[in-house]
C-alpha cells in the first residue's frame, strides 16, 4: 500500500529533515511539500488521496492552530498532525482537542517521527504528553476551544481580520466578496462564539491566543 503525506512547512531546510525521517524506512511512501496554508487547503480541499497531514504549527505567521481548524473543516477525514517546536503542555492539549491526530515535536528523532506516523495511521492519537502531564484544560478554554470549533474557514479568517483592526468593508475588499456576505460572516462568527459584539469576539480570540500559540 502506497502513502500520501503532506508535509505543511515554510522551512525548506525543515521539510526536507522531515522528508528524510519519512522517507528512510519505507519505499511506499509518496511526500507532498507545501510552504504556506493556502496552497495547502487548496490541495486538500480538491484530493481525495492523502492519508496524513503534517502542518507546522507557526507557518509564515499564521497560527498552526488556526492552519488545523481550517484543513480539518475542509476534510475533516483527513488526519493532520501538529509538527512543532514548541512542546508546552498547553499547546499540546489544545491542538489534540482541537480534532489533531497527533503532536510530534520538531525535537524528535526520525524513530520517533515514524512510530508517531504509524500510531496515526493506525488511527491512535499520538501525543507526547505522559501521565499527570497529560492533565486537562481548564473548563473556560475547553469552552474556548468548542467555540473556535464551530467556526467555518472563511469565518476564522473574517475573524482573524476582524482582530487586524479591518472593517467590514475592508474585509470584503481583501477576501473579494460583497460586503453583505461579510456582513453574515460576521454575524456567524458573533453567534458561534456567544457574543453580542465585534469587539467582545476580537476578546474571546485574544484570550485564546494567550493560552496557545494560535
Amino acid at each position: 500500500m502506497k502513502y500520501t503525506f503532506v508535509i505543511v512547512d515554510d522551512h525548506p531546510l525543515f521539510r526536507g529533515a522531515l522528508r528524510l525521517a519519512l522517507t528512510s524506512k519505507a519505499s511506499n511512501v509518496e511526500i507532498i511539500e507545501i510552504g504556506d496554508l493556502e496552497s495547502a487547503k487548496a490541495l486538500i480541499e480538491k484530493s481525495t488521496d492523502i492519508d496524513l497531514v503534517l502542518l507546522d504549527l507557526s507557518l509564515n505567521g499564521v497560527g498552526g492552530l488556526t492552519g488545523l481548524i481550517s484543513l480539518r473543516a475542509l476534510q475533516p477525514l483527513v488526519p493532520v498532525a501538529i509538527v512543532s517546536a514548541t512542546e508546552d503542555a498547553v499547546t499540546i492539549r489544545a491542538a489534540l482537542a482541537l480534532g489533531a491526530a497527533g503532536f510530534i515535536p520538531k525535537s524528535s528523532s526520525p524513530e520517533t517521527i515514524n512510530e508517531a506516523v504509524k500510531a496515526i495511521l493506525e488511527g491512535e492519537i499520538w501525543s507526547p504528553l505522559l501521565g499527570d502531564e497529560a492533565g486537562e484544560l481548564d473548563p473556560e478554554m475547553v469552552e474556548l476551544i468548542m467555540c473556535m470549533r464551530k467556526l467555518t474557514p472563511q469565518q476564522g479568517r473574517v475573524l482573524g481580520l476582524m482582530a487586524d483592526g479591518m472593517l467590514n468593508k475592508q474585509i470584503a475588499h481583501e477576501l473579494n466578496v460583497s460586503e453583505a456576505t461579510i456582513k453574515a460572516h460576521v454575524s456567524g462568527v458573533l453567534y458561534k462564539l456567544g457574543v453580542e459584539s465585534r469587539t467582545q469576539a476580537v476578546i474571546r480570540l485574544a484570550r485564546f491566543k494567550e493560552e496557545v500559540l494560535l
